[in-house]
C-alpha cells in the first residue's frame, strides 16, 4: 500500500512572515496539504479532502532561501480516511556570507516539521479500485 510523495520548493521573500526572513510554519502545512493532495490522487483518482491533523512538530527555523523537501507517505487507509505522515526538510540553504547568490547543499538535511494526519476521499469519488 506504501504510497509517497515528495515536493521540493525554495523559500521566497514572499514567504517570509516574521523579522529576519523568517518564514511562517503555516507554510510547511501548506506544503504537506499540496504532498497529500497528490498522494490521493495517485491512490484514489481524486484530490479528496483534508480532515485533521494529528499532530505536528516544527523542530527548526526556516527563512527565504531555503529550499524544503516535503515528503509524505499513506500509512493506512480505511473506506475513505487515509492516514498519512510528513515530513519537511531544509536541503539547501542559501550562504550571503559568502556572496548574495551563493548556496550550499547540506550534507545532512535539517528535519524543519513533522506532522500526520487524516485525508477523506469520499466513496463516489473514489475512481481506482483497490
Amino acid at each position: 500500500m506504501s504510497q509517497t510523495a515528495m515536493i521540493r520548493v525554495r523559500m521566497s521573500s514572499h514567504d517570509a512572515h516574521y523579522g529576519g526572513n523568517l518564514v511562517d510554519g503555516a507554510r510547511m502545512l501548506q506544503l504537506f496539504g499540496d504532498v497529500a493532495t497528490e498522494l490521493l490522487i495517485r491512490y484514489d483518482g481524486d484530490e479528496g479532502l483534508f480532515r485533521a491533523y494529528d499532530s505536528v512538530e516544527f523542530l527548526a527555523p526556516v527563512y527565504a532561501g531555503d529550499f524544503i523537501e516535503a515528503t509524505g507517505e499513506i500509512v493506512s487507509a480505511g473506506n475513505t480516511s487515509r492516514k498519512m505522515v510528513f515530513t519537511a526538510k531544509k536541503v539547501i540553504v542559501p550562504r550571503a556570507d559568502i556572496s548574495a547568490s551563493a548556496a550550499e547543499l547540506l550534507e545532512d538535511p535539517i528535519i524543519v516539521c513533522r506532522a500526520s494526519g487524516t485525508c477523506v476521499t469520499p466513496k463516489d469519488c473514489q475512481r481506482i479500485k483497490k
